[in-house]
């Protein structure tokens, strides 16, 4: 017979036993080229990532435009999962603010990212072995100095679980994980195309969308035609075949009641041949600057001490 309640016990709040994924991660990722140690992701939400529970609905071709080719997932993450990694990546990863020079006319001028970066991966042509760099085929450490000016980083749990569930869904291999944070409406990507030699020729690039919903604009190169996506959050695009080398994109700024958007985080993987890929993708997206991390009480990027 069932214990009889007594008027306290009734009346007195009740334990909730905290869901898995509202649990602080156990387990992080760690290399002496993190910042710091990196949270895995709590195995509820990891499960969630992966096949077969993402993604979530089948890719529709987009190839009805002149040398277009996309697989356009919408979504690819279910969305309650897709605002638990969105918040989660925010808190967790180290971003940077770039700054680098440029020289066009003569002229040289010193840009800032206008967006928060932070890159993950290494080159076709070296592997991570006991968290060593080596060479993919000899397997003998790396020593001819093309790694010496930014440490390369492997891809931590958190990121190379939705590396897998891509690869999956797309049967394309990737190395490389690029991570922009749009901090509000002002925070864009000028129009550009990712056709850089060290990808090889038409390669294939996975981009995810999380939190706020923002557009996502292309234009071809030469012909009239242009196309406009409102990503939400969960979305992806495979952009491939000949989309990075016949047609430009971009995220343009957001103004007025939409400038303040509550942030998006835009992850892309992509596969480098070589080391300039390497090099290039580091200085970029990390470089020489310090360190940032996401400050919960005050809701914004703080640097922190590395």
């Amino acid at each position: 017979m069932p214990e009889k309640r007594t008027l306290d016990a009734f009346f007195a709040p009740t334990s909730k036993k905290p869901r898995e994924c509202d649990t602080e991660p156990t387990s992080t990722s760690k290399h002496s080229a993190y910042p710091f140690d990196i949270a895995d992701l709590p195995a509820s939400l990891a499960e969630e990532l992966l096949p077969p529970n993402a993604p979530t609905v089948p890719g529709q071709p987009i190839d009805d435009k002149t040398e277009l080719d996309l697989v356009y997932f919408d979504p690819f993450v279910p969305k309650p999962q897709a605002r638990q990694l969105f918040e989660f990546l925010r808190a967790e990863l180290p971003f940077y603010r770039v700054r680098y020079k440029i020289k066009r006319g003569g002229i040289e001028t010193d840009i800032r990212t206008p967006r928060w970066t932070t890159v993950f991966g290494l080159d076709e042509t070296s592997r991570f072995k006991d968290g060593c760099v080596v060479d993919a085929k000899s397997q003998a450490l790396v020593a001819d100095g093309r790694y010496d000016r930014y440490p390369p980083r492997p891809i931590p749990q958190c990121l190379d679980t939705l590396r897998r569930s891509t690869e999956a869904a797309t049967s394309c291999r990737f190395n490389f994980c690029l991570v922009n944070y749009y901090a509000s409406g002002a925070d864009s990507i000028s129009y550009h195309s990712d056709d850089e030699r060290f990808l090889g020729p038409d390669p294939a690039i996975a981009s995810f969308s999380l939190g706020a919903q923002r557009d996502f604009l292309m234009k071809h190169k030469t012909a009239p035609e242009s196309l406009k996506l409102a990503l939400a959050s969960g979305a992806m695009v495979l952009m491939r075949g000949t989309t990075q080398s016949r047609w430009l994109h971009s995220i343009p700024k957001r103004t007025g009641k939409n400038s303040e958007d509550g942030g998006r985080i835009n992850i892309t993987f992509r596969r480098a041949m070589t080391k300039d890929g390497t090099e290039n993708y580091y200085n970029y997206n990390v470089g020489r600057g310090p360190v940032h991390r996401w400050d919960k009480i005050r809701r914004e990027m703080r640097q922190c001490n590395k």
